[in-house]
């Protein structure tokens, strides 16, 4: 089911969809690259694909597991900051990183479950928020880090069609 087949009056569910279908689309643009193109740099920064799959997964470990969760980061074993959370070590592979992204996903799942969107959560170090922020802040990172990997998949995939 997707975001546009749930009930307008069921807010959460329509969360739900969208953070599912973006944690999906962002996995979706590592298919058939090789782990060197996963891992290529066509952008000053970081910024690769399979970086922003590691990106993505620590924000979401951050807000959730931290911010509604109440685990502090250096519990966690997450780096202190976004720009360290980009960098690969050399065992990261497209199968690892899936898979600590999907564990994170997994997490998130059980921590938010029966809490209502008007929950305060109190473990971010900004200050309280209410789950309805998170869910935003993380739907809101999902797309902007999809819209970054769909243009460096296309990229890759243009650079491998070249005669």
């Amino acid at each position: 089911m997707g975001p546009f087949d749930v009930p307008l009056e069921d807010e959460r569910t329509q969360l739900d969809a969208f953070v599912e279908e973006y944690r999906g689309a962002i996995e979706a643009t590592l298919d058939g690259l090789t782990e060197e193109q996963a891992r290529r740099r066509l952008v000053p920064s970081a910024t690769t694909p399979l970086g922003l799959l590691k990106h993505v997964t620590w924000m979401q470990r951050v807000w959730f597991e931290e911010c509604v969760g109440g685990t502090p980061r250096s519990e966690l074993g997450l780096v202190p900051g976004p720009d360290d959370s980009f960098r690969l070590s050399a065992d990261d592979t497209v199968a690892s990183v899936t898979e600590a992204h999907r564990r994170a996903c997994a997490t998130a799942r059980a921590v938010t479950a029966g809490l209502p969107l008007d929950a305060v959560v109190t473990g971010h170090r900004t200050g309280p928020r209410t789950l309805r922020w998170v869910y935003l802040q993380v739907l809101r990172e999902l797309a902007h880090h999809c819209g970054h990997a769909d243009i460096l998949r296309e990229q890759l995939l243009a650079d491998r069609a070249k005669p």
